[in-house]
Formats: structure tokens, C-alpha cells, sequence
């Protein structure tokens, strides 16, 4: 029998997987009492394991008061001291997951250094943990963010390898001539490489103006591009899926914690 294409919200999840990954898979079953450094922080609510490797690179993090450059670092937890900016973290006992409907004219970091409104301020309403936004959002762009003290799943999310499938939602200032949509669903080569989608199609009773796009690539601003390419000016741009979260209840500037159903689906998948 020939098996089926898998369409869902996680494409070739396994393939490209990050090395380091590969690496802890081959070794022993045994319990080991040692971790990478970079995992140590993730573990830690301090970024994803991505994030954490420019953090060491930055000569932030000290072991034992010796500051450590070397991303596979590998600590031992009830034993080393793990300072970041002189201060001593420890790894997180709870996880925090929480799905957000990012509003206009918010900054999706964790700080901002002109004193604007980011996504860590709504979070706030919502946990006293530390949390981080998995990816981003442009500041102009809406819709679905996953925050989450979760360094592992965040660092899976966000890591081309798992490629997620997002759904976006844009309008712009004319009609979309039917050649260009042609052109993006055949993929386009931008100035960082070709640009597939999954899926495009215009919205309806939208004169031509709105489209969905799917996609499971994350590069930067990738979704605008694809139509200022043509000198399309973008209007609005939301995103409207992110695997299989769903924006349903879920007013904009609000968050809610993932369901147990929502969570263990993202485990497994990833």
C-alpha cells in the first residue's frame, strides 16, 4: 500500500534535526549526570537553546567563576555553580506555556531599549514566571506567539529542522494579480535563497486584496517580502495558525495557558 504524504502542522520534522540532538539520541540509555551548558540555560527559563549559544558566545556565563565560551560545555548540575551576569540560575521545576494574540504595535522581544510595549508586558498580566517569545512577530504584525520558559520545546519550535506550519492572513493596498500569486505558489528566489510555500489562495469577498499564505519555512519578515517583491505595500499581516494553536477565543492583547490536549500534541510532534 502507498503511504499517504504527511500534510499536517509538523513537515519532515526529523529531517536536518539539529546535531547536538543527533548526538544525545546515539548516546548510551544510561542516566547521565552531566548536560551541555546551552541546555542548562534553556532549562533554566533564560532563552531557548539557540539563544543561549549567543549568550555564552557574549562571555556572559560563568562555571565555577571561570567564564565559559565554548557552546558544548557540559556541566554538572548538583555540583558546578552557573552564574549569568554574576547572578546564580538554577534550573526551572515548572513550565510555563502560554499562547498569545500579539495586538498592533507591539515589540515581540523581551525588552526594548526605546521603552515600547512588548509581549513580555502582556505576559505579565498573566504568570509572574519568566517567559519568552518561541520566534517572532514583526511589531506591525498580529495574531499567534507561543511563550514559554521551555528552552527545549522552545528551541524545536523555533528550529527550521521541525518545520512548523504557520497560516498568515495579509492585505494589501491592490488586487493581487493572478500571475504574481502564480509566481509565489511556484516559489520565488528572494535575495536569501527560494521561498516555497505550502499553500496560497485568495480570501473571499476580498476584491483581490486579501490572501491566505501557508508556509513552514521562518525566515525574517519572509511573508511581506514575497509580495514586495512585486511592490506590493502590506496593509495588514496576521497569522492566523501556528502548527495546530488556533487564534479561536482569543482576543488580541489576551493570552491563555495551552490546554494539556494542545501541549502533549507539541511534545509528541516535536
Amino acid at each position: 500500500m502507498k503511504k499517504e504524504k504527511y500534510t499536517g502542522p509538523f513537515r519532515n520534522r526529523r529531517k536536518g534535526q539539529p546535531k547536538e540532538e543527533q548526538e544525545e539520541q546515539k548516546a548510551p540509555q544510561e542516566e547521565r549526570s552531566d548536560m551541555r551548558l546551552n541546555k542548562y540555560l534553556a532549562h533554566s527559563g533564560v532563552s531557548s537553546r539557540r539563544k543561549a549559544d549567543e549568550i555564552i558566545k557574549e562571555g556572559r556565563v560563568t562555571v565555577n567563576g571561570q567564564i565559559v565560551l565554548e557552546m558544548g560545555h557540559r556541566v554538572e548540575p548538583e555540583k558546578d555553580e552557573i552564574k549569568l551576569d554574576g547572578k546564580v540560575i538554577t534550573p526551572i521545576k515548572e513550565y510555563v506555556y502560554l499562547l498569545m494574540n500579539k495586538p498592533y504595535n507591539v515589540i515581540s522581544t523581551v525588552s526594548d531599549e526605546r521603552g515600547r510595549r512588548t509581549v513580555l508586558d502582556i505576559a505579565r498580566e498573566h504568570t509572574t514566571k519568566r517567559v519568552y517569545p518561541v520566534g517572532r512577530l514583526d511589531r506591525n504584525t498580529t495574531g499567534l506567539l507561543l511563550l514559554t520558559n521551555d528552552g527545549d520545546l522552545a528551541q524545536k519550535m523555533a528550529h527550521p529542522s521541525y518545520e512548523v506550519t504557520k497560516i498568515y492572513r495579509i492585505t494589501l493596498d491592490k488586487p493581487v494579480e493572478e500571475e504574481h500569486v502564480e509566481a509565489i505558489r511556484n516559489t520565488l528566489e528572494l535575495e536569501d535563497g527560494p521561498a516555497p510555500v505550502d499553500k496560497i489562495e485568495y480570501v473571499l469577498d476580498s476584491d483581490g486584496r486579501s490572501l491566505n499564505v501557508e508556509l513552514h519555512i521562518g525566515r525574517n519578515r519572509i511573508v511581506r517580502r514575497l509580495f514586495e517583491h512585486f511592490g506590493y505595500e502590506v496593509k495588514r499581516l496576521d497569522r492566523r495558525k501556528y502548527g495546530m494553536l488556533t487564534k479561536k477565543g482569543l482576543r488580541p492583547g489576551h493570552c491563555r495557558p495551552l490546554r494539556a490536549d494542545e501541549l502533549a500534541i507539541l511534545k509528541h510532534l516535536t
